[in-house]
Formats: C-alpha cells, sequence, structure tokens
C-alpha cells in the first residue's frame, strides 16, 4: 500500500493522465462483450434459429447493420487501445523524468558518510533499471492488471446473463488457480529481491573494472579481473534461473487450468445445447468471450512476476528518495559574505563508526597565514582538513570560522569560501578551460590563464593540441600525475578563496615546479589562508606553522626552524630527504 501511495504521490501533474488512462482501459475492455453479443444476434437470427432464412431474406438491413456494428466497435476499441496507450506512456515518462531528477537532486545532496556506505554501481542500477522497472510498471503491469480484472469480470457478468449454470462450472476452475498464483508469489518475491541485489554486485564490478582499468593494466590482472566478472554474472545468470525456473515450475499448472475452460464449455455446454438449454449463438457468444477468463489466468504468473520485480526496485528508489543527510544543504538564497579566514579547532574529536581517528584536536590559524600538515599514513591529516568544509561533522569539540561553528554556517556560503585541491584528483570529461573554470563557467579566459600560469600548468596546456580547448579523457585520462595536480591546483585557486586546501597536491611535480607553485602561492593577489598536507620539507619549509600528526593528535607544532631544534618527528623526516639523499648521491659518485 506504501508503494501504491508514493506512485500517486509522484503522479502530481499527471494524475488526470493516468486516471484518464484507467477509465478508457475499463471501457475499453468492458466493450469486450460488444462483439460476442452481436455474434450471438447474427447466430441466432440469421445462421441457426428457426427463422433464418427467412430473417436472412426480411431483415438484411439488420444483418447489415450488426456487421458494420461489429467492424465498428472493433474500430473504436482499437482507438481506445491506441489512445490509452499514449496517456500511459506520457504519465509514466514523466514521472520517470520528475523521479529521476529528484534522485540525482537527492545523491548530490547527501554527505560522505553516504557515499562511504553506497556502493557507486548500485546507485547507478537505481538511476537506471530500477527506475524503468517502476515506469514499465505504472505503463504496463498495472494497465494489464486493470484490463485483465475489467474483461475477467465483463465475461463472467455477461455469462451469468446468458446462462448461470454454465458460468458456475466455468468458474470452479478459479480457486485452484488463484491457490497456485499465491504460492507461486510468495516463493518467487525474497528470489527477486535476491536477484536485485546480485544484478547490483555485478554493475558494481563493471564499473570499479572501467574506472581502474588502468591499475588493472600494470599489473596484468585482465585475467583476474575477468574471473571475478564471470563469478558475479554467473551468480546473477544463477539466480535469474531460478526464478524463472520457479514460474516454469508453476506455469504448467495455470496452463493447464486455462486450457480447462475450454474443455469444460465444450463438456457442459455442449450438453446445455443439446438439451436445449443455451442456443447456438449463446454457445458462440460462450466460445467468443472464454478467453476473458483464460487468458487473464494464463497471464497471472506473469503479472506477478513483474509485479515482484517492481516491489523489489522500487524499495531500493524509496531508498534514495527518503535518504536524510545528517549534513543538510538547504541552499538558502543568502547574499554570499567573503570570509576572513580565521580557522579555530577547538577540541576537536572525531571518528568512523568505531574508530577513532582525531582526538583532542586543538589549534588556530589566523587569516592569511599558512599551516603545513605533516605526519604519517592514517595519522588523520586528510580527516582533519575534511571537517573545515563539513565533509564530516566533528564527534567532539567545535570547528569555528571567524569565530562562528561551522555547523551554523550556510553549506553553500561555506564551500564557497573555501577552494579545495584533493589528493585524490578527479578532473571532468570537460575542456581544460572548463575544468580550471569549474565553479565559474563564465570565468574571462584571460583569469583561467592566469591561474593556469600561477599552478605551473600553463606552458603544458599551450603545447597541447588544442590548448586551452583540449579535452582531456574520463577522471584526467591522457595526463600525467602531475599534470592532473596543477590542473586540480588551478581549479581550486580560480575560486580566489579566503581559504585554501590543499591535499598533498604537489607530490607528483618535479622540484623546479613545486618551487613555482610555492612562489605562486606566496604571491597570491588575494588574501588566503593556505592548510597545506605535505610529506616533503621542501614544501613545509616556509610554512608560518607546521603541525605534526599522529594517531589523531598533535605530536608537535612550531616554525621549520623551532621543529627541527626540536629533534622529533620533523627532524626526523627532515634528514631523511636531505642528508639521507645527501650521502646516497655521494655513495653513486664514488661508485
Amino acid at each position: 500500500m506504501f508503494q501504491l501511495k508514493w506512485l500517486w504521490h509522484n503522479l502530481l501533474g499527471d494524475r488526470a493522465k493516468y486516471i484518464l488512462a484507467l477509465c478508457l482501459s475499463v471501457v475499453g475492455s468492458s466493450l469486450t462483450i460488444v462483439n460476442p453479443y452481436i455474434g450471438q444476434r447474427i447466430v441466432d437470427t440469421f445462421i441457426a434459429g428457426s427463422d433464418a432464412a427467412a430473417n436472412l431474406a426480411d431483415k438484411r438491413g439488420l444483418l447489415i447493420g450488426l456487421c458494420i456494428g461489429m467492424v465498428g466497435f472493433s474500430l473504436l476499441r482499437t482507438g481506445l487501445a491506441y489512445g490509452t496507450a499514449m496517456l500511459y506512456e506520457l504519465a509514466s515518462q514523466n514521472l520517470l523524468y520528475r523521479v529521476r531528477i529528484y534522485l540525482y537532486n537527492k545523491i548530490q545532496g547527501q554527505d560522505m558518510k553516504y557515499y562511504d556506505k553506497n556502493r557507486t554501481g548500485d546507485l547507478m542500477t537505481r538511476m537506471t533499471g530500477d527506475l524503468e522497472m517502476v515506469r514499465h510498471s505504472l505503463a504496463w503491469i498495472i494497465k494489464t492488471i486493470i484490463e485483465s480484472l475489467t474483461v475477467f469480470a465483463a465475461a463472467v457478468v455477461y455469462f451469468f446473463y446468458i446462462d448461470a449454470g454454465l458460468t458456475l462450472w466455468l468458474l470452479i476452475l478459479s480457486p485452484p488457480i488463484f491457490i497456485v498464483a499465491f504460492l507461486f508469489a510468495r516463493r518467487v518475491r525474497p528470489m527477486y529481491v535476491d536477484l536485485r541485489e546480485r544484478l547490483s554486485q555485478l554493475n558494481t564490478a563493471t564499473q570499479e573494472n572501467i574506472a581502474g582499468n588502468r591499475v588493472v593494466k600494470a599489473f596484468a590482472r585482465e585475467e583476474y579481473e575477468i574471473r571475478k566478472f564471470t563469478e558475479k554474472n554467473v551468480n546473477y545468470a544463477t539466480a535469474n534461473k531460478a526464478a524463472a525456473m520457479v514460474w516454469l515450475d508453476y506455469f504448467p499448472y495455470l496452463e493447464t487450468f486455462a486450457q480447462a475452460f475450454a474443455v469444460i464449455l465444450m463438456a457442459a455446454g455442449g450438453l446445455y445445447v443439446m438439451d436445449g438449454r443455451l442456443t447456438f449463438g449463446e454457445f458462440s457468444a460462450f466460445s467468443a468471450l472464454i478467453w476473458g477468463l483464460s487468458n487473464p489466468m494464463r497471464n497471472i504468473g506473469i503479472i506477478i512476476n513483474d509485479i515482484q520485480r517492481f516491489f523489489a526496485s522500487l524499495s531500493k528508489i524509496i531508498d534514495i528518495y527518503y535518504a536524510h543527510p545528517e549534513i543538510v544543504n538547504e541552499h538558502q538564497a543568502l547574499e554570499k559574505r567573503r570570509y576572513e579566514g580565521r580557522i579555530r579547532f577547538d577540541n576537536v574529536s572525531f571518528k568512523y563508526e568505531s574508530a577513532t581517528v582525531l582526538e583532542g584536536i586543538s589549534f588556530e590559524v589566523e587569516p592569511g597565514e599558512t599551516i603545513a600538515i605533516m605526519g604519517a599514513t592514517g595519522s588523520g591529516k586528510t580527516t582533519l582538513i575534511n571537517l573545515i568544509p563539513r565533509f564530516y561533522d566533528a564527534t567532539k569539540g567545535r570547528v569555528l570560522i571567524d569565530g562562528i561553528d561551522v555547523r551554523k554556517l550556510e553549506l553553500d556560503e561555506l564551500r564557497g569560501n573555501i577552494g579545495v585541491a584533493t589528493q585524490d584528483v578527479l578532473l571532468f570529461s570537460d575542456s581544460i578551460d572548463g575544468n580550471i573554470a569549474y565553479s565559474n563557467p563564465d570565468m574571462p579566459e584571460d583569469d583561467v590563464t592566469r591561474f593556469a600560469k600561477l599552478a605551473a600548468a600553463h606552458d603544458f596546456i599551450r603545447k597541447m593540441p588544442e590548448g586551452y580547448d583540449t579535452v582531456v579523457g574520463e577522471r584526467g585520462v591522457g595526463l600525467s600525475g602531475g599534470q592532473k595536480q596543477r590542473i586540480a591546483l588551478a581549479r581550486a585557486m580560480a575560486v580566489q578563496p579566503p581559504i585554501l586546501i590543499l591535499d598533498d597536491t604537489t607530490s607528483a611535480v618535479d622540484n623546479e615546479t613545486e618551487e613555482h607553485i610555492q612562489r605562486s602561492l606566496r604571491e597570491l593577489d588575494y588574501s588566503c589562508t593556505k592548510i597545506i598536507i605535505a610529506q616533503r620539507v621542501s614544501t613545509t619549509a616556509e610554512a608560518d606553522r607546521i603541525l605534526i600528526l599522529d594517531q589523531g593528535r598533535i605530536i608537535e607544532e612550531g616554525t621549520h626552524a623551532e621543529l627541527l631544534a626540536k629533534r622529533g618527528y620533523y627532524y626526523d623526516v627532515f634528514m631523511l630527504q636531505n642528508v639521507g639523499i645527501g650521502r646516497q648521491a655521494t655513495a653513486v659518485g664514488q661508485k
């Protein structure tokens, strides 16, 4: 019932069309009794009746009228069927369009926890196959149910009008058919839920393999990935066959009962004709309309099959439809102000599920200050910076910008004041110009070029086949790691944000390019607080302050000189990257 309410709610704007389509389905299906009735009149009046010969001579106009009526009602039913199908398609396609837009917006509005828990392939399946199944159900399954019930009811009423006894003989098959259908539905529903999950796993494996094709080829793991995909495909095919075999288990019973209608009609109806209880015309009406009983019974298994698929798909769509993010972006139409760029962490702790990642973090960054963050892998560096634009919320404590808790700031305004270049660089399948100007598609070309120069990207961009108009492949395919990092850095700086967050964005560039980028960051022509995650001492050396994280805690804090004097973690890294390298170079020279 809830699913039907959901469908009705989302038909808003097309309810009139859909109700009209339902009414036309009932009217068109009810008219199926007209031609058998006309056929009955023709047989009894002009073929098998006692006065048939006289009627043929005297009532030719009636015969012609009845024949024209047959043709006319056939054309009318065809026209109604066409109009009805158009209305169903319009209503279902419009619903599909609206719900797909709504779901896409809903997914866009989810927080990072949602993406942590939901696989990309599964979300893609919901946005495509599941939605199409819902549309198909709205346009065809419900239509088929309504028309089958109407035809069945109309046929039963007409049969009772002709002869109640023969009708009861025919209806004796209905209870066992409904029992078989009920048993089939109860058995097959969990199988379609499992089938839907296996399809999601198959799509996820496909998406991951295509997205990670370079890694697959780099490790020559094509055969392994083919085997893994084949395993998922076999699992899906096995589940699909199992569901199909269940239908085949019940199909012979349903088909036998459906065929039995004709047998009962021949036996009981023949006896009634011989006894004179039934005329030849009435028997022909029964024969012409017996499909109105047998077809709905024959189709009941197919309808149940599709209904179970429909409910399995709809439950997945509803999961997205009613999902609520913990971090909500209200998209309030406020006049966006520019922040000063003061950041403060006040005793901040954070944990994923049960694992604590940050604990008791406290520090403050003044506007225009540059803070470098260093630490071992897994020390919580990326998590820390993710709390500033509220990709996640702190479990304990507060993150403040300009003295205001970020949880009280409007998200569009907050994130509009922050430029981010992430560790995992993602470039869109667009031109280089489009990627750099992502925050503002109307950005002048001169500005795009200026930020590319600041990120040391201009030289290699102008050497590309179409310069800034060169379209990069998906995720930046065709560019080196360093080139992608520099474009991502230009994209972040193009926001001209008061807060710039760089997550290890120079790890893939050479020392000369890194020096150029560092100089550009120091000489930005707008006030900007910079938080830089880095592993190179050459990147952190000129920062105003350096924070060293270890197991979610700040273990060292100070300037480059101060931390070297402490001879702790930072000193060890410095010695490893400088003195160690010098010794290696000396050893190579001696050889």
